[in-house]
């Protein structure tokens, strides 16, 4: 079993400078992005920031840093940032008519309208919201279930469109937490240690690394292996860096993924390039799944996504070559059809036999991710929640999952579209209470922004958590509470929360907080000893406590957080082939942890919760295929959400040297297409469709396909008239998406694949 280990030879924690500068070593974890954790070393003089580097000493971001992280001090002292508590009427939602407040005016007022509401509707009338990555993500179970005895904790992402889909197509098929291209993330030599082997071929699909450091995955690590001679076969309807530097790129129709998944599987099992001696021994329905895939033979599947036979079919035969590994993003969640993505790419990848093997796809360890059915909703592991266990909600579930039961098996939140009905209907009853934190409801995630907007304004009360004024703060918050980043509070990042061995940081307070800036983690902690004052809940006295808490029980690691802030990162050793030794099952049996015990390519799982257990595609839903009629008025394919160096999701809108590197909602078109409609670069143009329709500004460029059209997502412009709330709903592409079109068991939905038109505004 793994075990976190620490460096011998690591730079102290503090440096003291001949000047008197504190040089801090900690890692990151915010101004936009995942809670991976690049190393930084932060400079403070007189209890002031003066920059921050990268820290050449972490093993593996290795003294590089985004400019997002470049540019914290920016971030830091923004003269927008909040940094009290404030309060407004219910009836001024909307209006800049906001009052300063003390703290503990605010917490009881929180807590007195939190009474209010379970007295008069009960406890299901409570929820809690938070967005997504951080260490936010962290606590939110233990906010909704420890501290308000909910287990109404919304995500509102239509259709659970972000890792869960793939964390469930990961456990349900082959009974890993998670799964992830092997980039030696453990081994302290990293690519030296001779235990590890280089990738033959990485596939890369629907992701970019290099902009976005993903789950599990730091993108620069990409280049480092293809310097050590990993080749690429990138999936992506646009064209990126890596794409530039493929063996093959696939530039599929976007939408088509699943045929795609399927066709690779077709070329594999046709030639005969898997490994029979791994499907004999640790395949679980080999046969039923080449049955399926000959309905989709190589020029079918090209006709279908718009690519070349032969391509495909070059694509198979790279990737079958062993060890070679996938790493495959949000867009396979983003889609209805994702679970069979999903699927089907892991398939593929197993009956190769690349799967748990030095170069090949890493699995993860059995779900510890916070949130899965498996701890929850007992969220902190000890005991019962405290609120949970008060109101009797142990074993109640979330909204939404009767209507969706397969979401009860992969995590314990609300099923985020069944969150929108509710809100609009009250049936089966109403949310009259609402806490959020590191979410941004308005300017990101939701489709059809408008319809949250209205049906969130009849919840009574509302108080939310976060660093700038937001859409969603002026537009719905009756009470604002002024949070930290993360140089001004405690912590740890690691991978997937562990489920992905590899590394582990600590987050280190180098500032004072500004203002009356508090971590949202002590926020909990606070709110949690006001409404249970005789509690002696272990691990909840401090923040240190509760990190201590959280550490011990992750497998693997012998460390507190004074630890973790001694030595700032630790490393987990990597462990192959756990399916020979017993590491993945619970029993220490060999095998794979599913019902079957070995990787199932016909899913067990997927057939009790009543999907085909085999893979399938979907055809998009809106596509001029399944909807001719929308494609005579809306000719183009629109897809969003493609990353950019400069932000993550609705965050950093404010940070100049950001905006002036990025200063506008863009759509990227091809200068074909964009003569078509006379459309030059830079013009101002609407996008639109059936649902709504966003502005943007137009950019030629032939990285994507004719007649598709690229859009950013989660703008707004913080320098506008916040009583229009800073004009998000003119530029949000989410108003162009539909509500609660998703796939079979309820996950997924059409971010990538919705017809539209684009004219020049006038």
């Amino acid at each position: 079993m793994p075990t976190l280990h620490f460096s011998e030879h690591a730079s102290p924690a503090i440096t003291v400078l001949e000047d008197g500068t504190r040089v801090y070593r900690t890692c990151s974890a915010g101004i936009g992005c995942h809670n991976l954790g690049c190393g930084l070393k932060v400079h403070v003089k007189d209890g002031q920031l003066v920059k921050v580097e990268g820290d050449e000493e972490h093993p593996i971001s290795k003294g590089r840093l985004c400019v997002r992280c470049l540019t914290a001090k920016e971030y830091y002292y923004h003269k927008d940032r909040l940094l009290y508590p404030m309060k407004r009427a219910r009836e001024d939602r909307g209006r800049n008519r906001w009052e300063r407040i003390s703290w503990d005016e605010a917490l009881e007022t929180i807590i007195a309208q939190y009474r209010k509401t379970v007295e008069g509707y009960g406890i299901g009338a409570v929820s809690v919201w938070c967005g997504t990555g951080r260490e936010a993500s962290q606590i939110h179970f233990q906010m909704a279930n420890d501290v308000f005895g909910t287990v109404n904790a919304v995500h509102p992402n239509s259709g659970w469109s972000c890792i869960v889909p793939r964390m469930a197509a990961m456990l349900w098929t082959m009974g890993s937490s998670y799964i992830e291209a092997d980039n030696a993330i453990g081994f302290p030599d990293r690519y030296d240690d001779p235990r590890w082997e280089c990738p033959r071929y990485l596939l890369v699909w629907g992701r970019d690394p290099l902009r976005s450091n993903p789950d599990g995955l730091f993108g620069h690590s990409l280049v480092e292996m293809m310097k050590r001679g990993m080749k690429l076969v990138v999936v992506d309807p646009r064209v990126n860096w890596l794409a530039t530097r493929a063996e093959v790129h696939l530039q599929l129709r976007p939408g088509t993924d699943g045929a795609l998944a399927l066709g690779l599987l077709n070329v594999v099992i046709e030639e005969d390039l898997y490994d029979h001696g791994f499907v004999e021994q640790w395949c679980y329905g080999f046969y039923e799944l080449a049955e399926r895939v000959q309905e989709y033979p190589v020029d079918r599947v090209a006709k279908i996504c718009e690519v070349d036979a032969d391509d495909i079919r070059t694509a198979a035969r790279c990737v079958s070559q062993v060890p070679s590994a996938l790493s495959m993003g949000l867009a396979v969640d983003q889609n209805p059809n994702t679970l069979q993505i999903g699927h089907a790419l892991l398939s593929l990848f197993a009956i190769c036999g690349s799967m748990d093997v030095p170069g090949g796809c890493f699995m993860g360890l059995p779900p510890i991710f916070a949130g899965m059915a498996e701890n929850a909703p007992v969220a902190d592991g000890v005991g019962e929640p405290e609120g949970l266990a008060k109101f009797g909600n142990v074993g109640v579930e979330p909204l939404g999952h009767d209507r969706y039961p397969a979401m009860s098996a992969i995590v314990n939140t609300t099923h985020p579209d069944a969150t929108l009905d509710v809100l609009e209907t009250n049936v089966p009853y109403g949310i009259h209470f609402a806490y959020a934190f590191g979410h941004n409801t308005l300017s990101c995630m939701v489709p059809q922004p408008q319809r949250w907007y209205e049906a969130m304004r009849k919840i009574d009360f509302i108080a939310v958590a976060d660093l700038f004024m937001t859409p969603t703060i002026m537009g719905l918050a009756d009470l604002v509470l002024p949070a930290a980043t993360f140089f001004e509070k405690q912590g740890y990042v690691s991978n997937n929360n562990a489920s992905q061995p590899g590394q582990m940081g600590a987050i280190v307070p180098v500032l004072e907080p500004a203002g009356e800036c508090r971590a949202d983690l002590e926020i909990m902690l606070e709110l949690h000893r006001r409404l249970y004052p005789d509690s002696e809940k272990p691990g909840w006295a401090s923040a240190t406590d509760f990190i201590d808490s959280q550490l011990g029980k992750m497998r693997g690691v012998d460390a507190t957080y004074d630890d973790l802030c001694e030595h700032v990162i630790g490393q987990y050793e990597i462990e192959y082939r756990k399916y020979e030794k017993g590491l993945l099952r619970a029993d220490g049996q060999p095998g794979f942890n599913t019902p079957t015990g070995r990787i199932e390519l016909y899913s067990t799982v997927l057939q009790n919760l009543g999907d085909d257990p085999l893979p399938y595609y979907l055809e998009p839903k809106f596509s001029a295929v399944s909807r001719p009629d929308l494609a005579e008025e809306y000719p183009l394919t629109l897809t969003t959400g493609a990353r950019r160096f400069t932000s993550f999701h609705s965050e950093n809108r404010q940070i100049a040297t950001l905006r002036e590197i990025h200063p506008q909602p863009t759509v990227d078109i091809h200068p074909a297409t964009a003569a078509g409609y006379g459309i030059a670069e830079g013009s101002y143009v609407w996008v639109e469709n059936h649902l709504g329709r966003a502005r943007m500004m137009a950019h030629l460029t032939p990285i994507v396909k004719e007649n598709v059209v690229s859009c950013d997502h989660g703008w707004w412009l913080p320098e506008a008239d916040p009583e229009n709330l800073f004009d998000v709903f003119e530029m949000n592409v989410n108003q162009l998406i539909p509500h609660e079109e998703n796939g079979p068991l309820g996950f997924g939905t059409h971010y990538k694949s919705m017809p539209c038109k684009i004219y020049r505004t006038e």
